[in-house]
């Protein structure tokens, strides 16, 4: 499977959650490591888009291609399991603590989680400390170019 992060030059490697460990975000709390990652690079630039203002066109953003080997291990959060709130911005404490759980419990190295901005489609969540981690790498980071109309 490959996974798509589009992030700041400066963060694409090596693979880290630090920096979601900081602040927390939709899937952790802060002081927890998760790699957020998206099934496709469309998907990844809209994720990164929500967080943008209107007329902002970054020059420094990199698109990370990452490879994932078949066996690894993956968990789906299936949308009907999820709080009703799952979606709400800001993100709430449960979404948070489904990924504590999700990382605390180590039973697999990925999870899927639907995706909030783009419908029908699915972020990867990575944890960088589960045993499988060694196996995923980073095949390519290449520089992005978002397109101005997307935010004029």
């Amino acid at each position: 499977m490959q996974l798509f992060r589009l992030t700041l030059r400066e963060y694409a490697a090596p693979l880290s959650g630090k920096g979601a460990a900081l602040w927390g975000a939709r899937w952790n709390s802060a002081g927890i490591e998760l790699i957020y990652t998206a099934a496709n690079r469309s998907l990844a630039m809209a994720e990164v888009l929500v967080h943008m203002t209107f007329g902002t066109v970054p020059t420094d953003y990199v698109m990370v291609t990452i490879n994932v080997p078949d066996d690894v291990s993956v968990d789906v959060l299936e949308k009907k399991t999820l709080p009703a709130d799952w979606s709400r911005f800001p993100h709430t404490a449960p979404t948070q603590a489904l990924g504590d759980k999700f990382v605390a419990d180590g039973k697999s190295c990925i999870l899927q989680v639907p995706s909030v901005v783009t419908a029908g489609e699915f972020n990867f969540l990575i944890n960088p400390h589960h045993a499988e981690f060694s196996r995923v790498k980073i095949v390519a980071i290449e520089d992005f170019r978002f397109d101005k109309r997307l935010v004029r």
